[in-house]
C-alpha cells in the first residue's frame, strides 16, 4: 500500500510550537526583540510573528502579561506546575553570584589561570566557574555600573515564586529558563529585587524526567 505523506509543519501536542518558546523564554527574562533575534539568530520579523502568535494562543494582551506568564512547555523537565503546592519557603543556600566585567575572554583566564577556580563551562561572553559548591558567573557588561546577585537555589522554583509573590514580592517576571545543557539538564530563573532595589534570583535545576513528559 502506499503511504501518504502529509505536507506542513507536524502537529504539536503543546500550547505553544518550539520555537514559540524558546522566543517565550527570552521575553520573560527581559530580552528585547532585537536582542532575541540577535541571540538566536532569526529574524525580527520572526521574532515578532513568534511573540503575536504566542499572545493569541494564551489569550494575553500586552508582552507584559507574557512575562509574568507562569506557564512551563510540556516537554520541559521541570515538569507540570503544581498549583496546589504550600511550601515552607527557607532561603538560605546560595547557588550562584553573578559579577559583570569588562573583557569576558580575559576575566576567563584570570579567575581560571590566577585564582585557579575550576571552569564549569562557558558559551558567547559567559563564563562559570565552582566556587566550592557555589556558582560564579561572569559576563561582560556594557560599560556601566558593575553589580552582583545574588542566586537562591530552590528544588520548586514556582512554589517558591508564589510563596514570595505572597508575602509581597515583586517580581520582574515570571520563573522561566534560560539554558538547556546538552545532557538535558534545564536552569530556570526568577529575578527580583529587595528593598534597597538590588538584584537578587530565585534559581534550580532540573533534569530530564525518566517518564517523558506527560
Amino acid at each position: 500500500m502506499k503511504r501518504t505523506h502529509l505536507r506542513g509543519r507536524p502537529p504539536f501536542q503543546d500550547q505553544l510550537t518550539p520555537s514559540e518558546w524558546k522566543v517565550v523564554e527570552a521575553v520573560r527574562h527581559g530580552l528585547s526583540n532585537p536582542q532575541i533575534a540577535s541571540r538566536q539568530g532569526v529574524g525580527i520579523d520572526a521574532v515578532k510573528y513568534h511573540v503575536g502568535n504566542a499572545l493569541h494562543k494564551l489569550g494575553l494582551k500586552s508582552r507584559m502579561e507574557l512575562r509574568q506568564w507562569t506557564g512551563v512547555a510540556r516537554a520541559s523537565a521541570l515538569g507540570p506546575v503544581k498549583e496546589s503546592i504550600e511550601m515552607d519557603l527557607k532561603l538560605g543556600a546560595i547557588g550562584q553570584i553573578a559579577r559583570t566585567v569588562k573583557d569576558a575572554a580575559a576575566a576567563r583566564r584570570w579567575y581560571g589561570d590566577v585564582l585557579g577556580l575550576p571552569h564549569l563551562f562557558s558559551f558567547g561572553k559567559l563564563a562559570f566557574f565552582d566556587c566550592n559548591g557555589v556558582r560564579l558567573f561572569l559576563s561582560e557588561g556594557d560599560g556601566g555600573e558593575a553589580h552582583s546577585i545574588l542566586y537562591f537555589a530552590v528544588p520548586d522554583i514556582h512554589s517558591a515564586h508564589r510563596v514570595l509573590q505572597s508575602r509581597g514580592v515583586e517580581f520582574a517576571s515570571a520563573p522561566h529558563m534560560i539554558h538547556k545543557h546538552a545532557d538535558g539538564i534545564e536552569e530556570w530563573m526568577a529575578f527580583f529585587k529587595d528593598l534597597d532595589g538590588h538584584p537578587l534570583a530565585l534559581m534550580s535545576r532540573a533534569a530530564p524526567r525518566s517518564d517523558g513528559p506527560g
